[in-house]
């Protein structure tokens, strides 16, 4: 008979001894075969239906919707309360185009003639210190008759005429601010008429003195011109040594990105002085009935022009172009943007950090808007 008396379904001790260092010496073996990194198994990730972009991680920073409002063929915007409306606040306003003489901007469908009247918030001594005491035919410094200026300020503030301006001021007393954007499709951007020395950085000053302009934005289309994009590029230069002024450029995307000319000429006025924060692509968006992946074909040529900026602006790392990226899809219709679309196209700008959104052409159905705006339903 055993001394001691064992439980029922236990091992016999030696046997348990060598068991436990089997097992001991088994898991050894496993741990040694796992990779460095591995850990414990999760349950896998819900499949994602093909064609859905990843989502944008959680923090990332949405891109602002900037809106852009043609003044000439809509002058019935109102600024403030489309703001109250849509939660948008930033705008851009188009178009200021050469007029009278060459160096007098004025928005683009009006007449070069027109009351003086200022916006809400303009600076009036901005846009008329020099010009009570002078005679009308006597130039002033830039060569500027009294009458020319007079001609300027008509064609240049004239909310009488333009309504979409003229309620800047209380756009911004709601926390927005709406930007100038010079150039554009109905007119000549002053850099191509104005020759006069001095005379373009004056028309410059004077538009951004008189709505007291933080920001403005250049819709280029004379990049083959090297003289008025070397113009450009001094004036705006001139001014920015004067005061903080964001400059953006609007440029058209192609499918290889931007056109050379549009590239060169980014670099020249770099290399003149001025600073362009951003680049805002203009994206023609294909009809959804087109085949393939019509946003894919967007977000390549983006990827081409963002290397192309970078090194237009000195950049070493392109990844950083891509805060100095804009992107305005433009709509052909109505339905060529879908829902889905429309948070395709936010999630994308979070991701690569884009400065801005916005939209040009067709205006799309309202749910796709609302996704656009970050405004709820």
């Amino acid at each position: 008979m055993p001394r001691h008396k064992r439980e029922p379904g236990l091992l016999p001790r030696p046997f348990a001894v060598l068991g436990a260092l089997a097992l001991a010496a088994g898991t050894v073996t496993v741990v040694r075969l796992l990779p460095a990194d591995a850990t414990a198994p999760s349950r896998p990730p819900a499949a994602r239906p093909s064609g859905t972009p990843p989502p944008t991680p959680v923090g990332a920073p949405r891109a602002a919707f900037v809106g852009f409002v043609d003044t000439a063929r809509e002058p019935t915007f109102d600024l403030p309360g489309q703001a109250r409306r849509t939660g948008v606040r930033r705008y851009a306003l188009g178009h200021l185009v050469a007029g009278g003489d060459g160096c007098s901007p004025k928005w683009s469908g009006l007449p070069d003639a027109a009351p003086p009247v200022l916006a809400d918030g303009a600076d009036e001594s901005a846009a008329t210190a020099g010009d009570a005491d002078q005679d009308s035919d006597v130039p002033d410094q830039d060569g500027t008759t009294a009458a020319a200026r007079a001609h300027t300020r008509a064609g240049l503030l004239d909310p009488g005429g333009n309504p979409v301006a003229n309620r800047i001021g209380k756009l911004r007393a709601m926390g927005g601010d709406a930007a100038p954007v010079f150039g554009g499709p109905d007119g000549p951007e002053l850099a191509t008429t104005c020759t006069r020395p001095g005379g373009l950085a004056t028309a410059y000053r004077r538009v951004v003195g008189a709505f007291d302009a933080e920001a403005v934005d250049f819709e280029v289309r004379d990049s083959a011109d090297r003289a008025a994009v070397l113009r450009r590029a001094r004036a705006i230069h001139a001014v920015q040594r004067e005061r903080r002024l964001k400059v953006s450029f609007t440029l058209p995307l192609r499918r290889d990105g931007l056109a050379p000319g549009d590239a060169a000429m980014l670099r020249a006025t770099r290399e003149a002085g001025a600073e362009v924060g951003t680049v805002n692509l203009l994206a023609a968006i294909e009809p959804r009935s087109t085949r393939g992946a019509r946003l894919g074909l967007v977000a390549a040529s983006v990827r081409a022009a963002a290397e192309q900026v970078a090194r237009a602006h000195g950049l070493t790392d392109p990844v950083a172009a891509w805060r100095s990226i804009a992107l305005t899809p433009v709509l052909a219709d109505a339905g060529d943007m879908s829902e889905r679309d429309a948070r395709t196209l936010t999630d994308y700008a979070a991701r690569r950090g884009l400065a801005w959104l916005s939209l040009r052409g067709v205006t799309p159905k309202p749910d796709v808007s609302r996704i656009l705006w970050r405004s709820p339903a």
